[in-house]
């Protein structure tokens, strides 16, 4: 029998190869399901990252190890989440999901969500439109038009178009998903609000402002993902 700390040199080195042999290059899809070894990879990109930016170095000093690799591979209740997110406050947000999620179940059921009379998930909260978002995303993974499994395994852009022809999802909401669902190293999401504010209060001076984020997540890549998050926490403390 393989020992533990054994098998987990194993798994480190069929994960790890590429980011061993070339930092610059690898961007390879982890599988969200073996968090152990996406757990040990960022703590290796932290360590790259804090060699290529100082502002990275210190970032990850006071915030310490990015937690990603922590969250569960819950698909469709995290694009659902996101769906009940879009324009709302983040309290406001979490009372809704949190009475969608005694209708439906949590992780929220999809057969449920068929189930369930749009009235019971308005009068939850939802708008219109966002019941029957989440409506339409639930057939589309219980038909087979959105298969999880398939999209594993495809790149970052095929799973934007994979995910962008289901109404109410759009890029950044694939990117998100893309990011803290399947673990993709290298999702820099432009048009987040936060990462351009963060950048500016990070990054900005004697900088101009409409190209900043881009420009100065040169730097960061192929691990532009971890380092967004390291932004994003950058805002709440």
């Amino acid at each position: 029998m393989i020992s533990r700390s054994k098998a987990e040199i194993i798994r480190w080195r069929h994960v790890q190869q590429p980011l061993l042999a070339d930092l610059r290059t690898m961007n390879q899809a982890i599988t969200p399901l073996d968090r152990a070894a996406i757990d040990l990879t960022i703590r290796q990109v932290e360590r790259h990252l804090a060699k290529a930016d100082p502002v990275m170095e210190r970032l990850i000093a006071k915030h310490g190890h990015c937690p990603i690799a922590e969250r569960e591979f819950e698909p469709f209740h995290m694009l659902a989440n996101s769906i009940i997110s879009q324009q709302l406050s983040t309290r406001a947000a979490a009372t809704i999901k949190q009475r969608v999620g005694v209708l439906v179940g949590v992780p929220f059921q999809i057969g449920k969500v068929l189930s369930i009379a749009p009235a019971e998930l308005r009068g939850a909260g939802l708008s219109g439109a966002k019941t029957r978002y989440i409506s339409e995303l639930a057939a589309h993974v219980s038909d087979g038009r959105l298969n999880f499994e398939e999209i594993v395994s495809l790149n970052d852009e095929a799973v934007i178009e994979k995910l962008i022809i289901v109404p109410g999802i759009g890029r950044w909401t694939a990117e998100m998903f893309l990011l803290f669902g399947l673990k993709r190293l290298d999702v820099l999401a432009i048009g987040d609000a936060g990462l351009q504010r963060a950048a500016r209060n990070l990054y900005g001076k004697k900088r101009s402002s409409a190209t900043l984020l881009p420009r100065v997540a040169e730097s960061w890549r192929p691990y532009r993902s971890i380092a967004s998050w390291y932004l994003w926490r950058s805002l709440e403390i």
